[in-house]
């Protein structure tokens, strides 16, 4: 009797309920990957790491992450975002609280490295739930709702320092680490496919499915048919040229108010609750914006490209912001630029699910983040060497500001202005491709390239860097534009037509 109440027992605008998951799940994903960053002077105390020892154990995490991403996605596809949620967020919330058993670098870089495994999955899981919840016209917004967790996450780091300075600092990564399962039990309760949700009204559920694709097939797409579409390379390349923007104001922008603005540790992470506020409003907004046009009748191609296309002008307020003298004036052009990197990112991540189908959508997403932090790990070289080097950060900013209009330029030309959905079908009997292998060959010479400089400059990039994991980063960079090379060249060999 009471299942039968339960069946019928329906939940008001449910799919914003399942949003709203996805948000505090992004939300406690920054703030335990936040947690060992912002106690890094109390560890150095406690555990006795030096800057070279830190930045191991960053780039443990990092290195993780990269590598986890197309792999999480291919698991979201395989298994489904109810399934492949539950134990990305298990994974991810046990090695944070692992971090509290950790009594040495060693340690500590073995429970990122673990951490950095689950917290792939956290992405290609959201997107490819919000395809799953969502019609097309709302799923920038439900993106840039989710998304806006990220600055929501890097705010609640003062949480994380009253916890370590009232309890200890054992007790912040237990408690992060424990707030992971909290969620995990509202996710059992409340996720389903809109299918088959006994909470879900059919007016709802006629919404979600207004102008979805019909329910997926279970079929098995490789990765090499991925890499033969324009439309993946769209959204690939869009996040690997604009993805190391975002890691750099969020590793670097601290330092810069410090050193060149002249403001103490204290007072810099004052300024940058303005930057993240702005962040979270711009990724709010720009979803808003592109589904608010489609609503109005125009295509999802159109409406993404003219909203990304406002954010990609915006971006360029930063190089004003390092020349301007005027302090609130910078900060103000800064916090403009987060606020349209988030707005464009809210677009760029519902890319996947416009040109592609439910079915292969956490893979594509997996892929394009792997760019994506791929090219974050360069930013991580580029940025040390230049302010080393150069002794500037006007270069840096120049480059923050440059990236998106050149991204938009990218997009518009692989994926055409109409965004067309990709047929899978097609691809799994592609042909031969010799652009394709062109395009592999020339990626592998210059990947090989890097990777030879790199491990030729290796001691020269640790002076200036002052850092061997940075180092190390280029190494694992360059060769993941290796690896993405050879990858291509086995996409172009193309595939047998296969029969019945």
């Amino acid at each position: 009797m009471s299942t039968t109440i339960a069946a019928r027992r329906k939940i008001p605008n449910l799919r914003w309920w399942i949003c709203g998951l996805l948000f505090v799940a992004t939300t406690v994903n920054y703030v335990d990957r936040q947690t060992v960053s912002v106690l890094n002077p109390t560890l150095k105390r406690e555990i006795g790491w030096d800057d070279a020892g830190y930045g191991w154990i960053m780039f443990a995490f990092q290195m993780a992450y990269a590598i986890m991403f197309p792999i999480a996605g291919r698991v979201m596809d395989r298994i489904g975002v109810r399934a492949g949620m539950i134990w990305a967020v298990i994974v991810w919330s046990i090695a944070a609280i692992g971090h509290a058993a950790a009594t040495s670098p060693a340690g500590f870089a073995a429970a990122r490295f673990a951490l950095g495994i689950g917290e792939a999955a956290n992405f290609p899981g959201c997107i490819k739930a919000v395809a799953e919840w969502f019609p097309r016209r709302q799923r920038a917004l439900a993106t840039g709702i989710f998304n806006s967790g990220t600055n929501v996450g890097v705010m609640l780091s003062v949480a994380i320092v009253w916890l370590a300075t009232t309890f200890g600092w054992r007790w912040a990564f237990i408690v992060t680490g424990l707030i992971g399962f909290l969620w995990l039990a509202l996710w059992v309760f409340l996720y389903r496919m809109p299918a088959e949700h006994p909470n879900l009204s059919q007016s709802e559920r006629d919404i979600i499915l207004s102008d979805n694709e019909p329910a997926a097939v279970a079929t098995k797409i490789p990765w090499t048919a991925l890499l033969r579409y324009r439309q993946a390379w769209a959204f690939f390349l869009g996040k690997m040229m604009t993805d190391p923007v975002w890691w750099f104001y969020l590793y670097w922008l601290p330092s810069y108010l410090s050193k060149e603005r002249g403001l103490s540790t204290l007072s810099a992470s004052k300024a940058l609750i303005l930057p993240y506020l702005a962040a979270s409003v711009g990724s709010v907004a720009g979803g808003w914006l592109s589904g608010s046009l489609i609503g109005k009748g125009w295509s999802v191609g159109r409406a993404r490209l003219f909203a990304m296309m406002i954010f990609a002008a915006g971006m360029p307020a930063a190089v004003w912001a390092v020349l301007t003298h005027d302090f609130w004036l910078g900060l103000g052009l800064i916090s403009l630029a987060t606020a349209c990197h988030q707005a464009w990112s809210a677009n760029l991540f519902t890319l996947s699910s416009d040109m592609f189908p439910k079915r292969a959508i956490g893979s594509v997403v997996g892929l394009g983040s792997m760019c994506g932090a791929i090219g974050g790990m360069f930013m991580t070289l580029i940025a040390g060497g230049m302010l080393q080097w150069l002794g500037s950060y006007v270069y840096l900013f120049i480059f923050a500001g440059v990236m998106h209009p050149l991204a938009w330029i990218v997009i518009r030309v692989l994926a055409g202005k109409d965004f067309k959905p990709a047929d899978l079908d097609d691809a799994l009997d592609a042909r031969r491709s010799p652009v394709l292998m062109a395009i592999g060959a020339g990626l592998a010479v210059v990947g090989t390239v890097l990777v030879a400089l790199v491990v030729n400059n290796f001691d020269d990039i640790v002076k200036a860097a002052k850092s061997q994991s940075t180092a190390a980063a280029g190494i694992v960079a360059s060769g993941g534009v290796l690896i993405i090379g050879l990858v291509l060249i086995y996409a172009g060999r193309g595939r047998a037509p296969q029969t019945a």
